[in-house]
């Protein structure tokens, strides 16, 4: 049965089975799936790496995949070790944040004292009642966090033993999937398969460079407000950008906290102002030059990637949901009958500005040069 000559009900009513499908399917794989798609992007990121250890220094392939896995461990563990030591720094200043935030929300209740006519007893009143709910939870947050923790060493094992496979392995793996497809469809399998390793590189790299700018204007702006933890902060913005959208507007909050907490009002305000200015030097200039060349999805599509994969994944999904849509782009782009799919997520094409042509009639065409 040739399903491209079916009608256009039978064939959306396929797709729709098929992804309520596979999306059930990847729900009930996440602890699998999600480090294995992880796995899969950064062994395509070290490939280059191991491929220069076998062929210039004559490395056996599990020596070389021993050698990015150590690498990989030094990194995690470098980012694990500034985190601490910059954790520890800020639980040492708790006594001290606690203080400076107990003057300003005095501060805070006495205006909205004075705004609203809402007496002070009365704030305290509605604090408690949340307090109490928050309380009377405490056994389900301290059971989510373990979860948390729980989960995310189970992740991490899983995303490494994951990695030493599709390293060791991806002679095997790369053979397969040519393969396993008819021999007149090699060629486009073929350059799928590479399309796909050099773009999940480029976006890697472009990722990490991003990172690193976005973290170092956030340095210097926080710096120059003269807001504690500005490295701390810095770098967690620049972590939490991989999110798109979500993730800055988390790291704002976070930085407007500690910044009303240990100075003015004014310095929050500031502080978001800048955060603002920080994304769209980011949106505009880092992000289409560094990444948005590497991965062309509109908006659109990026930011319903990103809450499927929050359902789907959690925070994981979030952070992994781009690269996937951008895998399946390619895939669709080559795949007769979806190449429609594959444009419809990718970005809006320019017309060409040099010469447009307006059909005025079945002979008659005007052609328009600027």
């Amino acid at each position: 049965m040739n399903i491209l000559r079916l009608p256009f009900l039978q064939k959306l009513a396929l797709a729709v089975i098929s992804i309520i499908g596979i999306g059930y399917l990847m729900s009930l794989g996440q602890s699998i799936l999600a480090p294995f798609f992880l796995a899969f992007l950064m062994a395509m990121l070290f490939l280059p790496f191991a491929t220069f250890l076998e062929r210039r220094l004559r490395f056996p392939r599990s020596f070389s995949t021993l050698a990015s896995v150590f690498v990989l461990i030094i990194f995690l563990a470098g980012l694990i070790y500034f985190f601490s030591t910059q954790i520890s720094g800020f639980t040492n200043d708790i006594p001290k944040l606690r203080s400076q935030f107990t003057s300003v929300f005095e501060d805070l209740q006495q205006w909205v004292s004075r705004t609203f006519n809402v007496k002070i007893k009365e704030q305290f009143d509605y604090i408690d009642q949340g307090v109490g709910k928050i309380l009377s939870s405490s056994g389900l947050i301290l059971g989510f966090t373990f979860g948390i923790f729980s989960s995310g060493l189970g992740f991490l094992a899983f995303f490494i033993l994951f990695f030493i496979f599709i390293l060791n392995y991806r002679r095997i793996l790369n053979r397969f999937i040519i393969n396993v497809f008819n021999e007149k469809h090699q060629n486009s399998v073929m350059e799928a398969v590479f399309e796909v390793r050099v773009m999940t590189k480029q976006y890697i790299i472009g990722l990490f460079i991003q990172i690193i700018i976005v973290s170092v204007l956030t340095t210097i702006l926080l710096s120059i407000l003269d807001v504690k933890y500005a490295i701390l902060l810095g770098v967690l913005t620049g972590l939490l950008n991989v999110i798109p959208y979500i993730g800055i507007c988390i790291s704002l909050l976070i930085s407007c906290f500690i910044a009303f907490a240990t100075g003015t009002v004014s310095d929050c305000v500031y502080t978001a102002i800048g955060y603002v200015i920080i994304h769209a030097i980011d949106g505009n200039i880092v992000l289409p030059f560094v990444v948005g060349s590497k991965v062309k999805i509109n908006a659109l599509f990026s930011f319903i990637g990103i809450i499927i994969g929050e359902h789907l994944w959690g925070i994981s999904g979030m952070l992994l949901c781009i690269p996937a849509i951008a895998i399946i782009k390619i895939v669709f782009e080559r795949v007769e009958g979806l190449q429609a799919w594959g444009r419809l997520l990718g970005e809006d094409q320019k017309p060409d500005k040099k010469k447009r042509k307006y059909k005025i009639s079945k002979n008659i065409t005007f052609e328009e040069k600027d």
